[in-house]
Parts: structure tokens; C-alpha cells; sequence
């Protein structure tokens, strides 16, 4: 009766064979490399502008760059200077059933998202080396694919490399744009809209993208769609036929592409002069009051979602707005606002 050493030893000699079928309809041994998907092909590519920056998609799979094309088709070139490589390897099978939310983890500069066994992306955030494998019935749910493991990798590669996520959104008037911040359900998006509305420029909603190399504070958006909470129809009548957009995760949105809205201009980036915190509870009559030095680059810094020497440079970025004039909007009504903002954009 062999013992356990010699069970070891010739496991680490023999490589591990699988029986696979090679099209002959016999059957033959599969490499570890193979069990591994670490030899996967990926002969197709296309080339897209998230935020303005190069990311080149390498697949197997031509329905992934169709999906890449919905997500980031719209965006053209800013930054050719900076390329990055995505990886999506496609293999075969699947279920019926729509994978899980994928569960997300990081350690310094490695993070992973990791829907199933079979549905998964590991990022390297340092170097940017990264692999996304799914299954072909995953990337036939275009929206559940490209949200959640097509979007999110590209944008947290981004966001470690280049730009630095903002909780914030961004509108602009006299070519100085100010960043509304925050808490969930503060008002940012709707504020935003009403300026839009008003005849300011639209940069972003919810979320704005600090440039890092930038030599003054600006910051890129998705300036191509809003998304309204659902009570946004009581505020905007336009709104009042628009469906929930599905959505895996969040709360429930209504998107609409701006490109819809007549009379609204539409920026990418936009130049920073203030920095507004929204508090439309307030009962009294509107008002905009100075917070002191520092408070936008303290809270920003604790909203990262980052470890290691990753959050040590998006916290180096955002010394960027440190000296940016920051307050506290003060208001319950959204033409009241818009007036204190006009103000706040003319003496900054």
C-alpha cells in the first residue's frame, strides 16, 4: 500500500490530466494549463475612451466588445498618452439562473470581484495587470456583464491609476465649475438637473472623476446620462413617464441620456472653483456659509474606497483641492439654490 509521501511526490511530478474531447469525438488529456485558462486566446480587440483614456478590451468573445461599445462607445479621446489593457476571457456553459451581485475585497494594491466560482475579475491595481473570466450565458445578460464586470474593473483600474473617485457631482457656469457633495439622498443629483436646467453646464451626477495630472483641480464625468431617484417625478414633470432602469445594484434609478433633454449643454471636464456641501433641509431663508480650510480633502479622504499605497496616492491627489473655497449650501427649495450658486461661481 503506497504512503502518503509517495502519493505526493508523484502528484508533483505527473501533471494533472483531465479528459477533454478533441473534436474527434475522442478524448484527450488536459494541461494544467488548460484547467487553469491561463493559455486562453484572446485574438479579438477594440479600443474605447472611458473618461477620455485608452482602455483596449482583449477578448474571445465578439459580443464583449459589443457590450464594451454600449458602455464606453460614446466617449472620445483626452488622453492618449495612458493605455490600459482589459482582459475578458469568455469560456463555454453556464446556468440559467443570473449570477449573484459580485462580492468585492481588496488588500493594498490586489482586489477582486468574485460573483461565483465560474464569474470573476482579479486586479492587480499597482500594475494594472488584471483577467476577467465569465461564462458566455453571464455576458448574454448584457446589462448584469456590463455593470458589474466590464464597467466596474475598467473603472476602478482607472480610479487607481490616473483619476481619483469623488462622491460629488459636477456642474459649471462661466467656465468655473463647482463639485456638489454629499451624503446618499443630500439632493446632488437633482440640484444638478435644476442647474442644467437653468442654463449651466452638465459634467456628472453622482460620482466625478479627479484628473491626477492635472496642474489645476478638474474632474471628468459621465456627462452623457443622469440618473434620477424615483421621486425625482414628483420635482420634474418630464420624468413622470420614465421607467426604473434595471440595476443590480444601488438603489433603483431612472437613467436617461442627456442627449434627450432639449436646451442642455454637456461638458466631459470642468475646470474646480468651489466645493458645496448640500443641506436642503434647512427651513430658513437660502444661504451659502465658508466651512474651513481642508474640510472637502478630510471628508472626500474618508469616503475612499481604498487600502494600502493605492489610497496613500488618491489621498495625495486630493490635496489638490485643498486651498479649492468650500461651504455649506444651506436651502429647501432648488431656485434659491441655484441663486446661491450663482453667487458662490461669480466671487470665486
Amino acid at each position: 500500500m503506497a504512503n502518503i509521501k509517495d502519493v505526493e511526490k508523484s502528484m508533483n511530478n505527473e501533471p494533472i490530466q483531465h479528459l477533454v474531447s478533441n473534436g474527434a469525438g475522442f478524448a484527450k488529456p488536459m494541461s494544467r494549463q488548460d484547467v487553469l485558462l491561463s493559455d486562453m486566446e484572446l485574438p479579438l480587440s477594440e479600443t474605447f475612451y472611458p473618461l477620455g483614456y485608452a482602455v483596449q478590451i482583449l477578448t474571445n468573445e465578439q459580443s464583449v466588445l459589443d457590450a464594451a461599445r454600449e458602455s464606453f462607445g460614446h466617449m472620445l479621446p483626452r488622453y492618449t498618452e495612458f493605455t490600459l489593457q482589459v482582459r475578458v476571457g469568455v469560456s463555454d456553459g453556464g446556468t440559467m439562473d443570473c449570477p449573484p451581485e459580485p462580492i468585492r475585497r481588496e488588500y493594498n494594491h490586489l482586489f477582486s470581484l468574485v460573483a461565483d466560482a465560474e464569474n470573476q475579475a482579479l486586479l492587480d491595481l499597482k500594475s494594472c495587470t488584471n483577467f476577467i473570466w465569465v461564462k458566455r450565458s453571464t455576458v448574454q445578460r448584457r446589462l448584469y456583464f456590463r455593470y458589474n464586470l466590464l464597467e466596474k474593473p475598467v473603472y476602478v483600474l482607472l480610479g487607481s491609476s490616473v483619476v481619483t473617485d469623488l462622491h460629488a457631482a459636477c456642474v459649471s457656469k462661466y467656465d468655473r465649475g463647482v463639485l456638489l457633495c454629499g451624503n446618499s439622498g443630500a439632493g446632488k443629483t437633482t440640484l444638478a438637473y435644476a442647474c442644467a436646467r437653468a442654463g449651466w453646464t452638465y459634467t456628472s451626477d453622482d460620482t466625478s472623476y479627479l484628473i491626477n495630472s492635472s496642474k489645476s483641480p478638474r474632474v471628468a464625468g459621465h456627462s452623457h446620462r443622469i440618473r434620477f431617484r424615483d421621486a425625482a417625478k414628483s420635482v420634474f414633470p418630464e420624468l413622470a413617464n420614465r421607467e426604473l432602469t434595471p440595476r443590480l445594484e444601488g438603489k433603483p434609478s431612472i437613467e436617461v441620456s442627456t442627449s434627450e433633454f432639449d436646451g442642455i449643454e454637456t461638458s466631459c471636464e470642468a475646470r474646480i472653483h468651489a466645493i458645496v456641501y448640500l443641506n436642503r433641509d434647512f427651513t430658513g431663508t437660502a444661504r451659502s456659509v465658508a466651512l474651513a480650510d481642508g474640510t472637502a480633502v478630510r471628508r472626500m479622504s474618508q469616503e475612499l474606497y481604498s487600502s494600502g499605497e493605492i489610497r496613500m496616492k488618491q489621498e495625495k491627489a486630493l490635496d489638490a483641492l485643498r486651498d479649492i473655497p468650500t461651504y455649506e449650501l444651506r436651502y429647501c427649495d432648488l431656485s434659491s439654490a441655484i441663486e446661491i450658486l450663482e453667487l458662490l461661481v461669480r466671487q470665486n
